[in-house]
């Protein structure tokens, strides 16, 4: 075989494995896309490059992958339901007191999940690989616990981080989840109308 010959067939495979590599990580790219949805966008926002933000990403799903994540049991999950209508209830006339109650609900709910749940930045993490879904409410409705214990707040914010809280509730729970962009109005209104009777009479 002359060298040339050899040159060629040398070439062939690298240009045929550069292709593969190619194709290897468009794949890679979509499936991560499709999992993490708008965590995608953030997080390639956020690095250097997207070979970055895939790569952080890819660790993300390892990590949860060894983590003992199981769904709730029926009775947990119906458990969890009553007490969820309880803090719903309370929001009428002590808003505040009902935000911090749905955000240690949420908190148990992830931790009888299999969750870590000590540090806020590994949680979010952690959370993206399941429920990116409903991630970005449930940051929205933190953002609106930290305000609210600064007393910067008023009574629509907590309606609203009522709602988002109940997205992520619902998710773990394995309910399913309202996607429908609405407004916080329109959330607001569904959500405690339907629930809370003394809500319908105002």
């Amino acid at each position: 075989m002359s060298a040339g010959i050899i040159v060629i067939i040398v070439v062939a495979v690298i240009v045929v494995g550069a292709a593969a590599f190619g194709v290897m990580a468009v794949m890679r790219r979509r499936r991560l896309q499709q999992r993490f949805g708008p965590e995608y966008d953030r997080v390639v926002g956020e690095r250097d490059s997207k070979r970055k933000a895939e790569a952080e990403l890819t660790e993300r799903e390892r990590r949860v992958k060894d983590l003992d994540i199981q769904p709730l049991t029926d009775p947990a999950r119906a458990g969890y339901a009553l007490q969820w209508a309880s803090i719903q209830e309370q929001f009428v006339d002590a808003p505040a007191d009902a935000v911090s109650g749905a955000q240690l609900l949420v908190t148990a709910v992830m931790t009888e999940r299999g969750y870590p749940a000590e540090h806020d930045d590994q949680v979010l993490a952690d959370l993206s690989v399941e429920h990116s879904g409903t991630l970005d409410r449930y940051r929205a409705a933190e953002e609106i616990s930290h305000r609210a214990a600064a007393g910067t707040v008023s009574t629509e914010d907590l309606r609203q981080a009522m709602v988002h809280y109940r997205a992520l509730f619902d998710d773990l729970l394995g309910e399913p989840v309202d996607t429908t962009v609405k407004s916080a109005d329109e959330h607001a209104s569904e959500q405690f109308t339907e629930s809370d009777p003394r809500e319908m009479a105002k």
